[in-house]
């Protein structure tokens, strides 16, 4: 039976105070654990901003350390894939051969402030290539005319991409900025292989991804028929001769999206000064970077609109 302390005061508040105390330390005890809980969980939820503001600088100095250069309307161009390289140009970008010039060239070049853009060809076999021998014989189709050596590649073979991605990575680790991709307008020639628009629109894609997952700008050499589709992808355009053929308004969309167009023209009409003159006014109007230069890009001749 239970003792009753009704008869004892004293005995009953000691009791109540005693309760009191233990009720008291159970409830600071339980809301103590309850508020540890809850602080360890949102811990995990929610990095402490110290620990947030270190990965922040940490991502921030990665992103610095490996950040794409950004080309401008207002880049000026050389361009040169013959021949002994000059690398003395006034121009802030240097458009060069991928396999010929070596990488203590492209640092020099780069440690002078210069933006190197590097060309390979991604849609012709060139038989004198270092990786020539990569390429199986059914990859390599009809030879381009008026460039000996050279064969349509084609592009819808699995082992031409692989090539390609290694030449890619060969871009990245020569230190460049950038690729100038050739010949990716096959569809428009007879390659011996059926290569129709959306091949190669794909095919195009599939390269700018590539050179973008390495850090790489990339530029879309002519295909001027599929810039509207295109132009979103591409960082740059590279064009020859749009004033002969007609077809610099194709252009436009990279100029209205400030990706810039490096105009080449080889027609030696262009050096009369009236011809000049009319030339470089209309690449003026259409913010074009326009230069006139020997059909090979060797170097000898580099004339361009200031």
């Amino acid at each position: 039976m239970f003792k009753k302390f009704t008869k004892k005061p004293g005995n009953f508040l000691i009791l109540l105070i005693v309760l009191s105390l233990g009720i008291i330390i159970f409830v600071t005890s339980t809301l103590s654990s309850k508020t540890r809980f809850l602080y360890l969980n949102n811990r995990s939820e929610v990095p402490d901003k110290k620990v947030q503001s270190i990965q922040k600088e940490g991502n921030t100095t990665q992103n610095k350390k490996d950040k794409t250069p950004t080309l401008t309307l207002g880049d000026t161009w050389y361009i040169q894939l013959e021949g002994s390289l000059n690398t003395n140009i006034d121009a802030t970008v240097y458009d060069i051969d991928l396999f010929d010039i070596p990488t203590s060239v492209i640092a020099n070049l780069k440690a002078k402030g210069k933006k190197v853009i590097c060309y390979f060809n991604a849609g012709a076999f060139e038989d004198w290539r270092k990786d020539a021998y990569k390429f199986d014989k059914e990859d390599i189709g009809e030879p381009l005319k008026g460039w000996e050596g050279e064969y349509w590649l084609n592009i819808k073979s699995p082992n031409v991409r692989k090539i390609m991605l290694d030449r890619l990575a060969l871009a990245k680790q020569k230190g460049c900025d950038g690729v100038d991709p050739d010949n990716v307008d096959a569809y428009l020639h007879s390659t011996g292989f059926n290569i129709t628009y959306q091949d190669q629109l794909e095919y195009n894609i599939f390269l700018t991804e590539n050179a973008h997952k390495l850090g790489l700008l990339i530029g879309l050499k002519n295909d001027v028929n599929q810039i509207k589709e295109l132009y979103k992808y591409f960082d740059f355009a590279v064009n020859e001769e749009c004033h002969i053929y007609n077809e610099c308004d194709l252009l436009i969309p990279f100029i209205k999206h400030n990706k810039p167009v490096l105009n080449i023209e080889y027609d030696k009409g262009f050096l009369k000064p009236d011809n000049f003159r009319k030339l470089c006014n209309d690449a003026k109007r259409r913010k074009f970077f326009t230069v006139i230069a020997a059909d090979n890009l060797d170097g000898t001749l580099y004339k361009v609109c200031k």
